[in-house]
């Protein structure tokens, strides 16, 4: 196959002719030619391969191409994909000699520009390619918007201004699991999860109206069942009247970081060990309480304990069935206590109780009572027995001289070691009673 050589100092678009035979690759070479010799730069190839290698050896990229359908190593309509694979970003003009409509749509439904007969006139050959490079060069900012459309790693959903689903992209599809055949033409309800009420999408659709755009964190439901929490923009695209004729959103899967925003914020608040409320927590619900006690006038009671035993079962068993004992333990006192109670580990051996409600020195000693029998239980691990005891200290708070958190639970510590002192698996109250 004749190559003609390209001159970087000319200006005149690059035209790859792809045609395996050399004759009909000449005649279209002359043609293109016939009116002005520089108004094109011709290179002829006689395969797909042979482009790519001239291509590349010349350094340049084609603004046109006049593919034939059938070369050595292609036919029919996969000669257009292939082509497109090579030069992605080219229009292509079909050349065929075949009257064959149905490869011909085929051809422009892969792609191609235009398609030509072998053996047109030369002035039907320019004006294709004239046309198909005006015509690329026009959508170049459509292609580019379907580019970012096919490839955002956000998902995007285009909806009419009756919300029913006009366009999805591909990464919709990854995040709900649902394709672009099963929503087009549904509605978004569809992914709806039933986390939300009905004010929540009153209020989205009111913001959307007010401001043309809504932007939160939704909960929805994929294709398989599961929950999904997102990042939504919603925006509105209105027309030159001013009315609403499409919705797009755009969301990203949040679900991985929010489920580990929440799990550092509960360990924020919680013993990693146990579950069980941290001082931190304790200390806000106490205070909450506090305040709770001094508008109301009503009562409320705290309780310091500490094992009894603990530090042998380390010594004896190891650190691993002390921690055995400290989950097992606390998920047993935890169930003495009502949903208003507030079991906290302080760390080691030591738990601080906040009762709350209509309490009396009756209802509260029945409580501490079902503790000092709870933790005397002996607890099973690994064919041992494990057994310790609790001395807890107590205190009333009620409304008519409150002191600061930390100086009741200094009150109730005190009350906790003499409880200790006085032989343990017991509990005092820091009125000696």
């Amino acid at each position: 196959m004749t190559q003609v050589e390209v001159h970087a100092e000319n200006n005149a678009p690059v035209v790859l002719v792809i045609e395996d035979e050399p004759g009909d690759a000449q005649l279209i070479r002359l043609q293109l030619m016939e009116q002005d010799v520089l108004a094109y730069q011709i290179v002829l190839a006689g395969s797909l391969k042979d482009a790519e290698i001239q291509v590349k050896q010349q350094n340049l990229m084609p603004n046109a191409i006049l593919l034939d359908l059938n070369l050595p190593d292609s036919s029919g309509v996969a000669t257009v994909r292939r082509c497109y694979q090579l030069f992605p970003d080219v229009p292509v003009v079909v050349l065929t000699g075949l009257d064959d409509q149905a490869a011909t749509e085929a051809a422009i439904e892969a792609g191609a520009e235009d398609y030509l007969s072998k053996g047109a006139e030369g002035r039907w050959i320019r004006k294709a390619i004239r046309y198909a490079i005006l015509r690329h060069e026009r959508d170049a900012s459509e292609r580019l918007a379907m580019a970012v459309f096919r490839h955002a790693r956000e998902a995007i959903m285009i909806t009419n201004a009756e919300q029913q689903i006009l366009q999805v992209n591909t990464a919709f599809s990854d995040i709900t699991g649902y394709s672009a055949e099963d929503v087009i033409g549904q509605t978004p309800a569809l992914l709806n999860s039933g986390h939300h009420d009905a004010t929540f999408f009153e209020q989205m659709f009111a913001t959307l109206a007010a401001k043309g755009s809504w932007d939160g964190e939704i909960w929805n439901r994929r294709k398989d069942g599961s929950l999904v929490v997102e990042t939504m923009n919603i925006s509105a695209v209105h027309d030159a009247r001013g009315q609403v004729v499409q919705y797009v959103a755009l969301f990203s899967d949040i679900t991985q970081k929010k489920a580990a925003q929440d799990k550092v914020s509960y360990l924020a608040y919680h013993d990693a060990l146990t579950n069980l409320p941290n001082r931190t927590l304790f200390m806000d619900r106490f205070q909450q309480a506090l305040v709770s006690v001094r508008r109301t006038q009503s009562s409320l009671a705290l309780a310091f304990m500490d094992l009894d035993g603990f530090k042998a079962v380390n010594d004896t068993h190891g650190h691993a069935a002390g921690d055995f004992l400290l989950e097992a333990l606390s998920e047993k006192m935890k169930a003495c206590l009502r949903e208003d109670d507030t079991l906290a580990r302080l760390g080691g051996d030591e738990f601080l109780l906040l009762l709350q409600g209509q309490l009396d020195q009756q209802t509260t000693e029945q409580v501490l009572q079902r503790l000092l029998t709870t933790a005397h239980e002996p607890i099973e691990w690994k064919g041992r027995t494990l057994e310790v005891s609790v001395s807890i200290g107590a205190c009333f708070i009620d409304g008519q001289s409150l002191k600061s958190p930390e100086d009741y639970i200094t009150e109730a510590d005190v009350a906790m070691y003499r409880a200790k002192k006085q032989g343990k698996n017991r509990y005092c109250f820091t009125n000696n009673t």
